[in-house]
């Protein structure tokens, strides 16, 4: 069959089997528009493939949207609207953004929603809680992994810590956080969600002058969001029982 043909030459070119499929579907009125519409197929589905890998890859916990996402309970700085924020301008602007604010008010759907769409405009994105993230670091070093681990951050165009400050790290756990901060300052954007106030951070790394240096890499170019609403989780489980 010319379809199987198809098929094999696709496979020497590298090009993919969707190509094969569009090749019985596609109609033109000239051999020259027939093959454009086919690489322009192909290229749309090279685009959806890699903006599905970068996804995947990403490690998201769940996928949110802002489809379901209120802001009218964020607090946001001066001069920046919510379509700033879908857009990724402050990825492209190496800014940071801070979510600060109690537990259950949209901190990780927001970080998560905004991970997504970056995904979706071709960047590279790491979702971590930061717990996991030390975890990670630490158990890198000690396999010797170290380099390899810090390697890909370095290729990442956003980096989002979930849940900063939720567990208290040692020493050495502070250290590799503080160097991924540290590599991360003007060369790509962090997005942490965090319930606590800069003064307690002291009480996650224990080191006065390395809290003060986190604090200050990522606060400069750095916008801050609170979220002072009521727990969507406790305000969803009220309205069930009410119901």
């Amino acid at each position: 069959m010319l379809k199987d043909e198809i098929a094999e030459c696709c496979k020497k070119l590298r090009l993919s089997q969707n190509l094969a499929e569009s090749s019985e579907t596609v109609e033109a009125e000239t051999f020259q528009e027939y093959l454009l519409e086919l690489l322009r197929l192909e290229i749309c589905n090279r685009e959806k493939a890699r903006k599905d890998r970068l996804i995947k890859g990403a490690g998201f916990y769940s996928l949110k949207s802002f489809a379901d996402f209120r802001f009218d309970e964020v607090k946001l700085p001066s001069g920046i609207t919510p379509e700033y924020l879908k857009q990724g301008t402050f990825i492209e602007e190496i800014k940071n953004l801070i979510l600060y604010g109690n537990v259950g008010t949209g901190k990780t759907h927001l970080a998560t929603a905004l991970g997504l769409e970056a995904c979706k405009r071709g960047m590279r994105v790491g979702f971590y809680r930061t717990a996991t993230l030390v975890n990670q670091l630490s158990d890198a070093k000690k396999s010797g992994d170290l380099s390899r681990l810090l390697s890909s951050i370095r290729k990442m165009d956003l980096l989002i810590c979930d849940e900063w400050g939720y567990v208290p790290l040692d020493r050495e756990a502070a250290q590799l956080l503080f160097q991924v901060i540290a590599e991360s300052y003007e060369k790509r954007s962090v997005i942490l969600t965090t319930n606590l106030e800069f003064s307690r951070w002291i009480g996650i790394f224990y080191d006065e002058q390395m809290t003060a240096a986190m604090i200050d890499r990522l606060v400069h170019h750095s916008y801050l969001l609170i979220f002072d609403g009521p727990s969507n989780r406790v305000r969803d489980s009220l309205m069930r029982i009410q119901a």
